[in-house]
């Protein structure tokens, strides 16, 4: 590997990872589709200039992915490097300080919407094959691409596709660089990620909007409604009342619990920095790992309904609409889920209500067993580079296609060089670019150390 690859072109990766960032490719709003597709022509000119003979844009019912093959390295291992390149709306945008598609470098910090969600990761594993490439542009190893648009979206067509092609995944290791370390100076692996069943909860109580003087006290407001029902499904102290839910729970073992409370951790910092609020909630009794790592939630993400402009009208809202997402842990599948979501709501539902809960998207949580020889070969990269092996944590979040990528039998290598402040999808979303130029790093030596194993 080229080590001085990083000092002398930096200046130049930063001019071409700015250009990607500049793409507003938010897979989620039907206007930005020509944008998701200049995002994807980006790549593929980026592999078409680094040698890739084979490059390809795969198309389906959405966001294309674009596919990209290494020269082949007979005898050489096979990586299959995942990533996206959609990201989520920036909005609310007045509270960016900087626009959100001009990336902006501030204290060491480039701050952009998708600078590590996912396109800078994205852009660390280009680099890092840049950097490993003989005087011939040839890698250490055989490596493939395959870069999506619709990981913040709950598309279909990487699923179709992989379940379609399955010899796609006919690799020796799959590298998914999505993920962060567990803080800095602290490379991490997963063992774990929550799944997702996010859902529209639909409530009508009247034909028509209402005038609340003349109706107020009499007639049920849709908003009321809504929400009496979602705090009768989850109540104040954090636990969600779905029959079965929590014995169906796969806790984690003994020895993870202990590996976690051996973690640097500071509750208050925790808060302070990462949370930003003045308390933390959710079951008590719980550390904070296993709410965020081994349990399920259920959240609110907005509610839609009634007069919201500026100014006054004194309406009884007829409809309403919630978006919930439950994130879900080892033992509790998405079609179990679904159907324990629907009978909760539909047993606190007053008679009154009309209402139907509509599925939007969603994926089933994933175990990861870290003991493939692909995962001491990550050590040794990042314990040479970085000064640390990476510690064994689990994740919060949720990456749908994971399954899929381990569908021929490849170790899923869960990794990343985010750190937990980076703001992913909220105002402000940032890439520390000392983590950016270390990533490469770290990613190019274990492209070499793959390599060695012939």
């Amino acid at each position: 590997m080229d080590r001085q690859f990083v000092v002398r072109e930096q200046q130049r990766l930063l001019k071409e990872l700015n250009s990607f960032l500049e793409i507003p490719s938010v897979s989620t709003l039907p206007d930005h589709a020509g944008d998701c597709r200049r995002a994807a022509g980006w790549l593929m000119d980026q592999f078409r200039h680094l040698g890739f003979p084979v490059v390809q844009l795969l198309e389906g019912d959405g966001h294309p992915i674009v596919w990209a093959e290494s020269p082949e390295v007979p005898g050489a291992p096979t990586l299959l490097c995942y990533g996206h390149y959609d990201v989520q709306p920036p909005d609310p945008l007045d509270e960016w300080v900087s626009p959100p598609f001009t990336p902006t470098v501030r204290n060491g910090q480039l701050f952009a919407r998708g600078a590590i969600d996912d396109k800078g990761q994205v852009f660390c594993l280009l680099k890092a094959y840049e950097a490993t490439r003989d005087a011939n542009g040839r890698p250490p190893i055989n490596i493939r691409f395959i870069i999506e648009g619709e990981e913040e979206c709950g598309g279909h067509v990487i699923t179709e596709l992989l379940r379609r092609e399955r010899k796609r995944t006919k690799v020796d290791a799959v590298v998914v660089a999505d993920m962060g370390y567990y803080a800095k100076g602290w490379p991490a692996v997963y063992t774990a990620l929550r799944g997702m069943c996010y859902v529209e909860l639909h409530v009508r109580t009247l034909q028509r909007d209402l005038h609340s003087g003349t109706y107020g006290g009499v007639a049920p407001n849709a908003i009321e409604t809504l929400i009496r029902m979602i705090t009768d499904v989850k109540g104040a102290n954090g636990k969600i009342k779905m029959s079965r839910l929590y014995s169906r729970v796969k806790p984690p073992s003994e020895a993870e619990l202990a590996d976690w409370a051996s973690l640097p951790f500071d509750e208050a910092e925790f808060l302070s920095h990462e949370v930003t609020g003045k308390a933390l909630t959710g079951i008590e009794g719980k550390t904070v790992f296993e709410r965020t790592w081994a349990l399920p939630t259920l959240e609110i993400h907005g509610i839609r309904g009634g007069f919201t402009g500026e100014g006054a009208k004194t309406v009884i809202p007829a409809a309403a609409v919630a978006k919930l997402s439950m994130r879900l842990v080892p033992g509790i599948k998405l079609s179990a889920a679904r159907k324990m979501m629907q009978a909760a709501f539909a047993k606190v539902a007053p008679s009154y209500a009309d209402w139907e809960i509509k599925f939007l998207h969603g994926g089933e949580p994933v175990q990861v067993d870290v003991k493939a020889p692909a995962f001491a070969t990550l050590d040794r990269a990042f314990l040479e580079v970085v000064g640390r092996k990476c510690v064994a944590v689990r994740a919060g979040g949720s990456i749908p296609i994971v399954p899929e990528l381990g569908l021929s039998g490849a170790p899923v290598l869960l990794t990343g060089i985010g750190l937990p402040d980076d703001g992913l999808h909220s105002p402000n979303e940032k890439l520390d670019l000392s983590q950016l130029w270390e990533g490469i790093n770290v990613f190019g030596r274990f492209f070499e150390m793959m390599g060695e194993k012939r």
